[in-house]
């Protein structure tokens, strides 16, 4: 717009420009004015039709001068905004940057998000686990029970049944925060029947091992002779049988036979129910406590047990044999967890602390993990680890694969292994017919987000055995006599997180570091570049502001150009119309003088 208006003078004779809204040119200006009136008022001027024309043009030029001098400094002013608006964006961003280098905010959320604070989201989730969590059952099935007991079938003959499918509830109930940076809680696990997931039923009638009697056999087997007569007296008399039919909710969770009751009243301290079911003992949690870490000391230890019913180590085992402390209930794991770093847990049913080792790497849900499993040779009882040797009862060890915890099953000949004695002697499995082991339905499997130590996905897989010594004197029970033979294996299982839950986790984990990485990168590349970007605008606007002076200097020389000739035309102007005024008066003169002689004949006559 303003090189039409440029172009537009050069036709016209006139200039526009910036410069000429100085207060010099208007002065001059205004002069010209005074000078033209005067010259108007002494007659010498004949412009006066069109003074007036020339003076609106005039004020019309400078309007417009000083309409695009006013544009050209509000530009200034923008590009000048501009340019600090850089400069304090590229400070802001380098600060930014370097802050996000020296406080590291991810981990100083990481840290405040994992720890068991109370009401904290960690606390919340490890509380009250919003997950999936299931118990699946089982049973083993004797189908020779007859052909057995009557020594047609050398071997016991067993079918696998189930699964037996339960909702586990787990709960850290009764929280109480303490001074030095731990809580103590209540575990509870109670179960409830899923009735949408089972094929089978609880009341589906089985041959299956009547605990009670081969158990008290077990205990009595070495008594004195007296002793041993009034149990084998009793069992006649309340005519019990080794292999009973029973249905698998009994077996699960406890059956009433006249064994138990008379064992509930004569030895209370031994036996203080009155009805015997393996699952029912094992989720057995009445009075436990355990304490565990918060993580504000040590977030790496965020979860994990600091004492279990008050003590560092399992009381079943000797002091230094099984140490509680330091292990997880499956709930969390340590946090910021290393490839090579050994995890271990403790649940009350498994009757020690198990190690775990690493054995993969992978991904579940979009989020890394590693798998774990139990450690190589911890049910080898000493075999190759000499540790290992202190789960050995009354200085006998029990074949590889095999675990004595009698001790935490009320004296019961109880054992563990892994279902269908998978790893276990082959002399074990051997023993039996009906186990079949294969490492992928039987092996145990914990899939760890290593940053968190959440849990992404659990397959705990363990089997309950009876082990039986020489009972050959006890009535009824002599065909038992030094066998292991299965009877149940369970899953404790999380298939994987809630979607909500699993898309928390992933924003926290994954989506988040990789936004603050952005953000760094942005202010450490961004950040010099936006400074940058100002420095250079400040140099445009001050070539900018030397263009503008040299284009009002030109200006300036042409407007002193302009204006010196139109003085140039005004003087020839007046100089020619004095003239004409001379010649004029000239030629008028002997007119007038006829005027006169011919008014004075008139008047003569």
């Amino acid at each position: 717009m303003k090189d039409l208006f440029r172009l537009f003078g050069v036709v016209t004779g006139r200039r526009y420009s910036a410069a000429n809204t100085c207060d010099y040119p208007e002065q001059r200006d205004r002069e010209r004015e005074r000078q033209e009136d005067e010259a108007l008022a002494s007659g010498t001027s004949g412009a006066g039709p069109h003074r007036g024309s020339r003076r609106l043009s005039k004020r019309g030029s400078i309007v417009m001068n000083r309409f695009f001098a006013d544009n050209v400094h509000i530009e200034q002013r923008k590009r000048n905004k501009w340019a600090v608006a850089l400069m304090l964006a590229g400070v802001f961003a380098v600060c930014t940057g370097i802050l996000i280098l020296t406080l590291d905010p991810y981990t100083l959320v990481f840290n405040a998000k994992v720890q068991l604070s109370d009401g904290g989201e960690a606390f919340e989730v490890w509380r009250k686990p919003p997950v999936d969590l299931y118990l699946k059952v089982w049973l083993f099935n004797v189908t020779n029970a007859d052909a057995f007991m009557n020594g047609e079938d050398e071997k016991l003959h067993f079918e696998e049944v189930g699964p037996y499918i339960y909702r586990e509830l787990l709960e850290h109930a009764d929280v109480h925060f303490n001074d030095n940076n731990t809580l103590t809680a209540h575990p509870k696990h109670p179960l409830v029947w899923a009735e949408d997931l089972n094929t089978h039923r609880e009341d589906d009638l089985l041959i299956l091992p009547n605990i009670a009697l081969l158990s008290i056999a077990s205990v009595i087997k070495d008594a004195s002779y007296f002793t041993r007569l009034g149990l084998n007296l009793l069992i006649k008399q309340t005519d019990s049988q080794p292999l009973v039919q029973m249905t698998a909710r009994e077996f699960m969770f406890g059956y009433e036979t006249s064994l138990t009751t008379l064992g509930n009243k004569v030895l209370p301290s031994w036996i203080f129910f009155d009805k015997i079911g393996l699952i029912d003992r094992m989720y057995d949690f009445t009075g436990d406590t355990m304490t565990v870490h918060t993580g504000v000391d040590d977030v790496r230890k965020s979860g994990l047990i600091d004492r279990y019913r008050g003590l560092h180590y399992i009381p079943e085992w000797p002091e230094n044999c099984s140490i509680a402390k330091g292990a997880s209930d499956g709930s969390k794991f340590a946090s910021l967890i290393a490839p090579n770093d050994q995890l271990v847990m403790y649940r009350k049913s498994l009757c020690r602390a198990m190690p775990m080792q690493m054995i993969d790497e992978t991904t579940k849900g979009g989020l890394p993990a590693y798998v774990y499993t139990w450690k190589d040779g911890i049910l080898d009882n000493g075999l190759r680890d000499p540790h290992n040797k202190c789960f050995c009862r009354h200085n006998r060890c029990l074949p590889e694969g095999i675990m004595d915890v009698e001790e935490c099953y009320y004296g019961f000949p109880i054992v563990l292994s892994y279902p269908h004695f998978y790893l276990a002697d082959p002399a074990v499995r051997n023993m039996t017919v009906g186990s079949f082991p294969d490492k992928e339905k039987h092996e145990t499997r914990f899939f760890i987000e290593p940053r968190s130590g959440l849990p992404l996905q659990t397959n705990v897989r363990m089997q309950i055995n009876m082990a039986l010594g020489d009972v050959s004197r006890i009535h009824r029970v002599p065909r038992f006599s030094n066998l292991i033979f299965p009877m149940l294996w369970l899953e404790i299982t999380v298939e994987s997180l809630p979607p909500f839950l699993q898309n928390k986790f992933f924003f926290y984990l994954e989506i988040a570091p990789i936004m603050l990485k952005v953000i760094l990168y942005a202010s450490l590349i961004g950040g010099p570049l936006l400074l940058i970007g100002s420095i250079l605008r400040v140099y445009w606007n001050s070539f900018f502001k030397k263009e503008i002076k040299e284009d009002y200097s030109t200006d300036m020389e042409f407007s002193q150009k302009h204006m010196n000739i139109i003085r140039a035309d005004r003087r020839s102007s007046l100089k020619a119309k004095e003239m004409d005024v001379y010649f004029t008066s000239l030629l008028m003169s002997p007119s007038i003088d006829e005027e006169n002689s011919t008014s004075k004949d008139n008047d003569t006559v």
